[in-house]
């Protein structure tokens, strides 16, 4: 079975950094989408960063972008998030989701991830 682990939440002042991880386990694809997903309470879950694992383009939402850096290492089926100048607005739940074996993640939306991580917590205060 695939399985998505975070891992890297916390709690930090508004302006501070947290680097997030997510593990993959279960394939051995290297040529996926990747993405990190955010739901804060009340709110829907939203897209933060997409990165096609086997060229390593990326695609950022506005919110985020020269804020937030969307990373992997295919040796090691991981994912990383580096969250800069964090705001209190970027409190939320942050998950890692999955399509496998897509070659670019132009043209997929949220239903297209079908493999989720548990979520980890980030506070900005």
């Amino acid at each position: 079975d695939v399985q998505l682990v975070e891992s890297g939440g916390g709690s930090v002042q508004a302006g501070g950094s947290l680097r997030l991880s997510c593990t993959a386990s279960g394939y051995t694809y290297n040529r996926n989408c990747m993405a990190w997903f955010r739901q804060a309470p009340g709110k829907e879950r939203e897209r933060v960063a997409r990165i096609a694992t086997g060229s390593g383009n990326t695609y950022d939402a506005d919110s985020v972008k020269g804020r937030f850096t969307v990373s992997r290492d295919n040796a090691k089926k991981a994912l990383y998030l580096q969250m800069t100048n964090l705001k209190p607005e970027d409190t939320a739940t942050y998950y890692c989701a999955a399509v496998l074996k897509s070659g670019s993640c132009g043209g997929i939306y949220m239903r297209d991830f079908l493999h989720w991580g548990q979520g980890t917590q980030v506070t900005v205060s």
